[in-house]
Parts: C-alpha cells; structure tokens; sequence
C-alpha cells in the first residue's frame, strides 16, 4: 500500500495545529467563567451557586461531542493516514449525522427532566428555579455546542487549526458580548447568561457546518453522503469512550464535591467551589487542547507505520507537559488571591475560603497533564480501553476515594485536596502503561 506522508503532520511543525487547538479549548472554557462572572457579580451569589450546581448536568450532555470528535477524529484520521481519503470523509459525515441525532435526542430528555434532575443533585428551594432556567436553555443550544466540540478536533484533521481557532474566538466573543448585552444593560439574570453562552453555541455549530458543506481545494475533509457503518462508529465511540467517561466523571464527581460542601460550608463552598473550578477548567483546557493538537498526527504517523515520528511526539509532548504544569502551578498559587477576587470580592469570608481553597486545589496541576496526555495518547492510538481505564480510575474512582475519605480527617482542606490525591494515584497508572505499551506502539 502506497502511504502517503503529509509534510504538516511532523513534530517540527507541532506548533502549528497545537497553538490554535490549545486556544480554542481556552476559549471554549470562558463560556462557563464569563458566565459565572457575570452571575456572581450581578445577580447574586445564590444564583451564582446556582449556576455551578447544575453545571455538572450539562456537561454530562456536552461530553458526548468530546467522544464523538476525540474518537471520530482518530479514526478519520487514520484512514487519511492509509491513503483512503474517499472512506475518510464518508466516516466523517457519519460522525456529524449521528452527533446531530444523538445531541437533539439527550437535549430533549435532559429538557423535560431538568427540574427532577437539579432536585437530584442537592438543589435547595432556594436555587431551584435558577437551576431550571439556566439548565432549560442550555439544552435548546447542547446540540450545537456537541457539534462545536466535534468540529474542533476535526478542524486539525482537515489541517485547518487557524480556521478553528478564529471560530472559536468569534463564538467567545459573542459570549462576552451577549453577557454584558443581557446580564448587565438589560438585567435579564441567569436567563440572560444561559442565552448568552447558548448564542455563542450556535456561532461556533453554523460556520463549520457552512465550511464542510462543500469540497475544498485546500483541505482534504468534506461533507458527502454518510455510510452507515455501525462498526466504525462503535469503534469511533469505543475510541473515545475515554473523553466521554472523563467528563461524566468530572460532572458526577463535581456533585459529589457540591454535596460534601453544602454539609462543610454550606452555599458558600459551592461558591467557593465553582470560582476554584474556573481555573481547574481554564488550565485543563491547555492540556486538553494540547492533546486535541497532537491526537490526529499521532494517528496519522501511527497508521502510516512512521514509528520514529511517533516518537519525537512523545518525547516532545511529555517535556512540553512537564515545563507547562510548573509554570500553572506557580501561577495559581502566586496569583490565588487577585483571581478569587474578582469572582468573590465582595464577601470577605467567601474570598478567604477561595483563596485557602485554590492554593491547595493548584498543586493537582502539577501531575494532571501527564495523566491527560496519557488518556488522550492511546485515543490516538486506536486503544480505547487503555484510555478509558487511566480516564476512569483518574477522573471517577480515584477522586471518589478521595472525596469520600479525605474530609473525614482534614474538613474542609480535604475536599480541596481530593483531586491531588487522585492525580498522584492517576500518574502511577499512566506510567505502568506507558511502559507497558511502548513495544507494541513503539513510541519509545
């Protein structure tokens, strides 16, 4: 078989699709912290609790277009590799089509149960209908963003990051402008942030959907008529069953931590809470997005047999990994109180809490990216239950020790140290694999 090498998926042009992926997950995180910055600063911290509350529900939703992308694109990917671009695109629609099938079929459950699914997850009488609105509108937009979290790992296979990255940048900043168009001019409260972030969905769905609707001369993905492969697209789930159960996990995880809190510290912890997840979900998003990057040239290099490029990949991406959480890290720590503040700054004791709260919480990031490199890496590799079991253990099983235990000894410290804990524990996982692996990928 004829393979055909392209000359943009090498390691020394690494920079070029993982710069603009790494961005595009930030800005993708915003949505939720211009949300929250907004709620928490004009409507009020109970509908900021709100907020956050309910938030692991959508992201439940939402997590089905990281399967769907990160799983979909591997295996897109690899057949761009084989030099089967025909099949490439056919499987490249398939996905679309059922993403679109499967987000309009959660959106409209998750719709019509929201008010018994927020009373599930703790919320008071007090939050409640907050909890409804916000949780209600994002459900009319969840297709769109599914489709949006799809098209940013597809975006890298079609070799069109800077494409991506000015869509995502455009989704962003309608969200911030919509945000202080709703919230602040028109005080519309959590109704307004909720359709604010739903807008910015829409914008970053439509103009992907606009750009593959035809064939291009300079990119190799297209829409065209889908096959309906049951077998790719167990395989293409299968592969990146590892992203979904990773944000199912975060979000049951996320419930856990909001039921502990509300026994320890009451509203004030979910707040707490939800101003320390906005960091957690910024600086993730760079490792996320880093591996969203390097996962379709990973594939490519793998099913094109070019094992010496699999390796400067890794060797690369494990310093890279290792140089970024130093420097997030000191970030958080040095910078704890200044970013609190502006969330919290207007309640003293909910501000220290914070603070306490992010310093313990920032030494996770020391460990995380090698722990999301490794999921995200055998994605790649067409191996989804090795990724699925780091995702698992890291982000489910781990953490619930952690969380069922550590508040028993240490309070509220506990709490904030429960993901440390499952991070360290995560690391030796991904090591043995890791070494487990690499002469069956050879990688090392």
């Amino acid at each position: 078989m004829n393979i055909r090498l392209s000359e943009h998926f090498t390691y020394t042009k690494l920079g070029r699709f993982v710069l603009p992926s790494v961005i595009m997950m930030v800005v993708t995180s915003l949505y939720s912290i211009i949300d929250g910055l907004f709620v928490s600063n004009y409507v009020g911290k109970n509908a900021f609790a709100a907020l956050n509350l309910i938030f692991p529900i959508i992201m439940i939703v939402m997590a089905f277009g990281f399967m769907i992308g990160a799983g979909g694109s591997a295996l897109v990917a690899k057949k761009l590799g084989e030099g089967e671009d025909e099949t490439a695109n056919k499987y490249f629609s398939m996905f679309f089509a059922f993403a679109t099938v499967l987000g309009i079929s959660l959106s409209a459950i998750c719709f019509i149960f929201m008010p018994k699914l927020a009373k599930l997850i703790g919320a008071s009488d007090l939050i409640l209908e907050d909890c409804v609105i916000y949780g209600r509108v994002l459900m009319v937009s969840s297709t769109f963003y599914i489709l949006q979290n799809c098209f940013q790992n597809f975006m890298i296979v079609a070799e069109k990051p800077k494409l991506g990255l000015f869509i995502t940048l455009l989704a962003g900043g309608t969200n911030i402008v919509l945000d202080y168009l709703l919230i602040y001019i028109f005080d519309m409260g959590i109704f307004g942030a909720a359709a604010a972030t739903a807008g910015s969905q829409v914008i970053g769905a439509v103009i992907p959907l606009i750009y593959f609707s035809k064939k291009r001369k300079n990119t190799k993905l297209h829409f065209v008529k889908p096959i309906f492969d049951f077998k790719a697209i167990a395989k293409g789930c299968t592969n990146g069953v590892s992203e979904l159960l990773s944000n199912i996990s975060m979000s049951f995880v996320s419930m856990l931590y909001n039921i502990q809190l509300i026994k320890i510290a009451a509203e004030n912890g979910i707040a707490a809470y939800g101003v320390i997840m906005y960091l957690g979900f910024t600086f993730s998003a760079i490792f996320f997005g880093y591996v969203i990057g390097t996962a379709p040239i990973i594939s490519y290099h793998y099913g094109a047999n070019n094992h010496n490029e699999l390796k400067n990949l890794f060797r690369k991406s494990i310093i890279i990994n290792m140089v970024v959480s130093i420097m997030m890290t000191t970030i958080s720590i040095t910078f704890a109180t200044p970013l609190s503040r502006i969330f919290v700054g207007y309640d003293a004791k909910l501000l220290e809490m914070t603070v306490n709260g992010m310093r313990l919480y920032a030494i996770s990031f020391l460990i995380c990216g090698i722990n999301i490199f490794a999921s995200g890496f055998f994605t790649a590799l067409n191996d989804g239950l090795v990724s699925g079991v780091i995702s698992v253990l890291r982000t489910l099983v781990f953490q619930v020790l952690s969380i069922s235990i550590l508040p028993i000894f240490f309070g509220l410290n506990g709490i904030w140290l429960s993901l440390v804990t499952a991070e360290l524990l995560s690391l030796i996982v991904s090591l043995i694999y890791f070494i487990r692996k690499r002469k069956i990928y050879k990688y090392i």
